[in-house]
């Protein structure tokens, strides 16, 4: 059912908010993401555990890439 969420609108949205959400928290999201990371590494390959943090991993890297572009240009933005 993996190949489902990769399509939910509504999954994805949910897993974009929580690392936004993280940010606006002034968490440290590329920490976030390297804690995703290892996690995954010591998962069992075959588990959905393991699928789902992969998708989670997918949809925070790109939304972090999102994030990122938005606070330059926001701080490009700012008045001076």
């Amino acid at each position: 059912m993996l190949w489902l969420k990769r399509w939910n609108f509504i999954e994805r949205a949910r897993l974009e908010r929580e690392l936004w959400d993280a940010f606006e928290a002034g968490d440290d999201i590329e920490e976030k993401l390297e804690r995703l990371r290892s996690s995954l590494a010591e998962a069992t390959p075959g588990s959905p555990a393991a699928a789902d943090s992969r998708f989670r991993l997918e949809v925070w890297e790109t939304t972090r890439v999102r994030i990122r572009r938005i606070e330059t240009l926001m701080r490009d933005q700012a008045p001076r």
